[in-house]
Formats: C-alpha cells, structure tokens, sequence
C-alpha cells in the first residue's frame, strides 16, 4: 500500500533496561519530540519525562505476568493516533529487536503505508555484563551469546536446548524467571556441565539491581525466585568473572 502524504511516522524506540542515562541520545531526542507516546510499564519515569507538554501519553503495559494490552490492541492504537498526523513513539525496555515484538507492528503498520523508524537500545544482557563486570564473550571461555527467551506463546515446554550444550557458548535468558528449573534441566539433559556458572540478576541497570550466583544444577534444583523486578538469567563460563570482580570493586572502596 502507498504511503499517506497526511499520516504521521512511528518510531519503535529502545529505552535500554531502565537508567534514563543508558538510553542513546537518539532514543532521548525522540521522546522529546513525540507527539504520541506509547510506553511499557517497565519504562522508568524519568524517560516517560521527557516527553513534551501536551504529548499524548499511554502505557500499554506489556510486563510478564501482569495484566496489559494485548498486541493486536496496541498496533491498532499506534496505526489510529499514527493517521492523526501525530509523531508516535513507542518507546520499549532493553531493545526493541530483541523480544520486543518489533518485526511484528513494524510489518502491521508499513502495510497501511505508515513510515517507521526503529532506534535501537541497549538490551538487558549488555548492561547486566557491564553493571557485574563480566564479558559475554571472552577467548578461550566464549566464542558465541545465545540471546533466547524460556517463554513460549502457547506451549508449555522450554523448547529444544541442544544450542545451548555448547560450553563456549553464553546464555543470555529473557523472561525465564518461571522456567528457570525447567530450563536448567534442559540444559543437563543436553549435556552442560553441572557446574557451569549460572548469574540470576533482578533489575538489570538500576541501583537495586541484584546478582545471585549459582551452577547450573542449583538452578535446577531451586530455580531463581525474584522480588517483583523484571529478571534476566546468564548461564556460562565468563559468569566466573562476577566473584573477582565484585571483590576488586569492595578493595578499591575500603583503600579509598
């Protein structure tokens, strides 16, 4: 379908895990410009701040377990505020490519001759590596990340984890808070080591962020339990890392 000279653009925005200060200065400028914003509940506040006076705001919910707008709603909200001529910015957590459904309104909204653009963020298994001082890849420990999610539309499973056998490879799980058991048997059954590191970090990015650190047959046996923030799982060597870290961070405090 041909594009409608007099409908508005829609932008598909990362606003990385949750810091204001890890969003991209391109993500920042859109919001600023927005005429509609369409937001996540997991956006923090002060991003949805930065949305201009009289700028339409709508929070479409979207957070695992909670109850939100079903998607087919939202690409129908989008494409209706985006035939007003307005400039909608549908801001998402970590980045929008990365189980955040981008493909999907992006395709809905092009076949209405919408224009979209898509600014990428910073997704939670980069800042997570960054926050703890890990790598997610590392010579002679990883030589590949598997971004996946444990959750899957319709099935009751955690799906086929023969990738995941890989003791060079790094998994970086999304949304695996409830399969973490599951998952982690999966992975034994497939071969990875018992004793493969395993981090469990609640909210990613933030100054509450949490690490636990575990092996992969802990997870197994007791699965990883969250206080309520959004949960990411890291399972691989370069985990190792975390302990070394943390502990050359509280010398450096205590020689300050």
């Amino acid at each position: 379908m041909s594009h409608d000279p007099k409908a508005g653009c829609v932008l598909l925005v990362g606003a990385g895990p949750g810091p204001i200060d890890l969003m991209t200065l391109r993500a920042v400028r859109a919001v600023e410009s927005a005429q509609a914003l369409l937001y996540d509940a997991l956006i923090s506040e002060e991003a949805v701040a930065l949305a201009p006076p009289g700028c339409i705001r709508i929070e479409t919910g979207k957070r695992s377990g909670r109850p939100s707008m079903n998607q087919d709603a939202i690409n129908r909200l989008i494409l209706r505020l985006a035939r007003k001529g307005l400039r909608v910015v549908r801001l998402k957590g970590g980045d929008p490519s990365i189980f955040g459904r981008v493909g999907e309104e992006a395709d809905y909204l092009r076949r209405f001759g919408i224009a979209v653009e898509v600014v990428p963020g910073i997704t939670a298994a980069c800042a997570a590596a960054a926050q703890f001082g890990f790598p997610l890849t590392h010579r002679g420990q990883a030589r590949r990340v598997i971004f996946a999610t444990a959750r899957v539309e319709g099935a009751g499973s955690v799906g086929d984890w023969r990738i995941g056998a890989d003791p060079e490879a790094t998994l970086a799980i999304y949304m695996g808070g409830e399969a973490a058991s599951s998952l982690a048997m999966a992975l034994l059954l497939q071969g990875r080591a018992p004793t493969t590191p395993v981090a469990i970090i609640e909210s990613v990015g933030g100054p509450n962020a949490k690490l636990t650190a575990v092996t992969l047959e802990d997870l197994a046996q007791a699965g990883a339990s969250t206080s309520g923030g959004p949960l990411l799982i890291v399972i691989g060597d370069v985990v190792s890392a975390v302990g070394e870290a943390l502990v050359h961070e509280a010398q450096k405090r205590a020689s300050a």
